[in-house]
């Protein structure tokens, strides 16, 4: 998450470093057309969980137990149990551990969280989190990706079972990245930021191939891991090992390295259907947010291009009039599936920050089977205003068309800043909200989408997680 570390502590968290952009501006500029096919209105909220601070997301365990596994921000990983109760201790708590996080915002903490897709046999599961910075360094913090281990305890995480993958120390504070998640190839995905500040200009940050006198780590595969998804095997090596397949083995560029020229991937992941897409919420700077469908050894452009449009590190309000389309290493530099003004864009926008989330791929709401779900931290303004969109994915070149979800009796916005998204087993998706813009207070939630009863489908009254939640 994001938000310049110059603003006052009760400013709206910006997991880009400004603010993003909005559904209006990109409709006005990009033809964005509202989809034929519009989603019946009778879509609703349901509550699972609350009393959270910051949540992140959620996941169900994959053992069959139908527990489902909540993230906050500030370090610890709630469990939800089958029949709806929020367990009172938390599965992991690392906060002793874990940096100090700023109340009024803070873009670190506990970001990521995934198991290993053979969880019930191994007990493995994974985490991202940002640790105080090493000693004698001049860094912001320490980036850790670690392996834990489940105890005895079902409910509880074995906290000495702690085997380190990946530490990275990270020059500013901002664009973490953070999401881990399996692929449907077995390999462990991870979502790393360009390093922080500002245009990808500040130190920490490498000289730039293309504009001179600035910052480039989206753009450099050869010396560090920022801006980037890595792909890794966590079942063989010491810590890990590299997939066979990954785009730079045997060539110039780090062997870890999936996919690259990202600003702060916050939140991706895989479509549990379909041709399995991976899906990235990349924050913009200024002008424009954008979600990419993500592609072995793809250069999404950042910080060449923003969005679809040439990027100018000098001003980052003004756009280029030309850039390159092909990078030093001769590949194409690929344009997102969806663009959205920015707030602070000229022309008009009110998106803070894109926020992906996933495909649904549920029951419950069967017009929104096979389509994209992401959304907006927040709309301008210092108030939890975030909002719902959809997109029908396709194949082709070209800008995909959204259309806002609205929701029963949230008809102009949701009545929170959104965090993060999540999904269970059977392909429902979750929103995970607070009324605060940083890691502070007990207003975190976490919502099902479910249809309005007496619309098609029952409510869930299949699911006991949800009503009223007995925590």
């Amino acid at each position: 998450m994001k938000i310049n570390s110059t603003q006052a502590a009760g400013l709206t968290l910006r997991i880009t470093g400004t603010f993003a952009a909005a559904l209006f501006g990109a409709l006005l500029l990009h033809g964005c057309k509202k989809f034929d096919d519009k989603p019946n209105k009778a879509v609703t909220l349901q509550l699972i969980a609350d009393n959270l601070v910051s949540p992140l997301g959620a996941t169900e365990s994959p053992d069959n137990t139908g527990r489902l596994f909540i993230l906050d921000q500030v370090g610890k990983i709630w469990i939800v149990d089958k029949d709806g109760n929020k367990l009172p201790a938390p599965f992991i708590d690392v906060t002793g551990i874990m940096v100090p996080l700023n109340a009024g915002y803070d873009e670190r903490g506990l970001l990521g969280f995934a198991f290993h897709p053979d969880y019930k046999q191994n007990g493995k599961f994974y985490i991202y989190y940002n640790r105080p910075r090493r000693e004698g360094t001049s860094f912001n913090n320490l980036s850790r990706i670690a392996e834990f281990k489940v105890s005895a305890n079902p409910n509880m995480a074995d906290m000495a079972s702690e085997k380190v993958l990946l530490d990275l120390d990270d020059p500013q504070g901002n664009h973490n990245g953070g999401t881990l998640a399996f692929g449907p190839d077995g390999y462990l995905y991870i979502a790393i930021g360009d390093g922080g500040g500002a245009n990808d200009v500040a130190p920490g940050h490498v000289m730039d191939w293309y504009l001179p006198n600035a910052g480039g780590n989206g753009q450099d595969i050869d010396s560090n891991l920022f801006g980037n998804i890595l792909r890794i095997d966590v079942n063989s090596g010491s810590p890990y090992s590299i997939p066979a397949s990954n785009p730079f083995v045997g060539k110039a560029g780090k062997d870890e390295i999936w996919a690259y020229g990202f600003r702060n991937p916050f939140r991706f992941s895989f479509d549990m259907g379909g041709n399995h897409w991976l899906y990235a919420g990349d924050a913009g700077q200024v002008l424009y947010e954008e979600i990419d469908v993500v592609t072995k050894g793809g250069n999404y452009g950042w910080n060449v291009k923003e969005g679809t449009h040439c990027f100018n590190a000098a001003n980052n309000s003004v756009e280029l009039p030309g850039c390159p389309n092909v990078d030093v290493f001769g590949a194409n530099l690929i344009d997102p599936v969806i663009e959205i003004n920015n707030s602070n864009n000229p022309a008009g926008g009110r998106m803070t920050t894109v926020i992906g989330g996933n495909v649904y791929r549920g029951n419950k709401i069967p017009e929104f089977r096979g389509k994209y779900l992401f959304g907006s931290f927040s709309q301008p303004g210092n108030v939890p205003n975030g909002e719902l969109f959809i997109s029908s994915p396709r194949s082709g070149d070209g800008l995909w068309s959204y259309t806002e979800v609205t929701l029963k009796d949230k008809p102009s916005d949701l009545g929170y800043y959104l965090k993060g998204f999540g999904q269970d087993m059977e392909g429902e998706v979750y929103l995970t909200v607070s009324s605060m813009a940083g890691p502070s207070g007990n207003t975190g939630k976490v919502f099902k989408l479910v249809k309005e009863k007496g619309h098609g489908h029952d409510d869930d009254d299949d699911d006991n997680r949800g009503h009223g939640g007995k925590r």
